[in-house]
């Protein structure tokens, strides 16, 4: 009774192991390649539980998804001898699962970090080609991303017969060796120098000529104003002379007697004392009719100490 059960779970066992040898299932981001023997026999691109036969046949699967890779190819010299170090990557998704099995057998191998390895030997090659073409300015600049494109579909084109669409190829680091950086950096800080003083030099002209400029309308404004104060203040004693003669035609007594005072106002100057009597009988003596005999005696003046 022991050998039976012993028997019937063996075969139990058994019909398990073959059960699952028998199905595989595919994931969403899968492709999958039944294999007999190592030669095809179908490929499963649907997801789900799949059938084969056991033992005999096994599964390859292959990502459907856009798979990066990075690629360093080294030092690379650009069309005006500048070396350059360069990293790239690369963005790309396998679309012929039977052709890519049948030419790189698996990813793995398809980037590995070989010469001889598909994808980093065929990157590496056009890479250098085109880059080798264009200067390292180019590169530097907005430029850079027709470089990348040609570089595209380049790659592109030779990644075909591998089942592979190659979507985008980008420079990650372009750097200059150490030793060449230190002389760029060098010649670099000499050009800013000498742009800087080319600018101050440009700038000390343009700024004596705005003096210069400045310091002549000043000139001319300074004349302008001159000349008009002078048109106004003879305008103006010219307009005083005429309100003096009306003046002195309505009452020539009175403008003789004015101008007489305005005179002995001038004359005693700061310092300058006349003693007289308190009611000044002599000043208006003097100036009340000027035309009238010998002007009285002259006051005596004292100058003050």
């Amino acid at each position: 009774m022991s050998k039976k059960l012993i028997a019937a779970g063996v075969g139990v066992i058994a019909l398990g192991i073959v059960g699952l040898s028998s199905v595989f299932t595919v994931k969403e981001a899968e492709q999958a390649i039944v294999l007999q023997f190592g030669a095809f026999v179908r490929l499963e691109s649907k997801p789900g539980l799949h059938f084969k036969a056991p033992f005999i046949q096994n599964v390859s699967y292959f990502d459907r998804r856009v798979l990066d890779f990075e690629a360093d190819l080294g030092e690379i010299n650009t069309s005006d001898q500048k070396q350059t170090v360069v990293d790239t990557y690369t963005r790309y998704r396998i679309t012929d699962a039977l052709k890519f099995f049948q030419t790189a057998r698996s990813i793995e191998s398809f980037e590995a970090r070989r010469d001889d390895a598909p994808l980093n030997a065929i990157i590496k090659s056009n890479v250098r080609q085109v880059i080798s073409r264009v200067d390292l300015a180019t590169l530097l600049t907005a430029k850079r991303a027709e470089v990348m494109k040609e570089i595209t579909k380049r790659v592109h084109g030779e990644m075909e017969r591998f089942g592979v669409e190659v979507i985008d190829v980008r420079l990650k680091r372009i750097d200059l060796p150490q030793q060449n950086a230190d002389a760029v950096q060098q010649r670099m800080e000499t050009q800013r120098r000498q742009e800087a003083i080319r600018i101050r030099a440009e700038g000390d002209k343009e700024s004596q000529t705005i003096r210069a400029d400045a310091d002549k309308r000043v000139r001319v404004i300074r004349a302008e104003a001159e000349q008009k104060a002078n048109i106004l203040r003879g305008e103006g004693e010219g307009t005083a002379q005429e309100i003096f003669n009306r003046a002195f035609g309505q009452d020539k007594e009175f403008f003789e007697f004015w101008q007489c005072m305005q005179t002995v106002r001038e004359g005693l100057t700061s310092g300058t004392r006349m003693v007289g009597t308190p009611s000044a009988e002599l000043l208006f003596q003097l100036c009340r009719n000027p035309r009238q005999g010998a002007a009285p005696a002259e006051p005596r003046r004292a100058d003050s100490q």
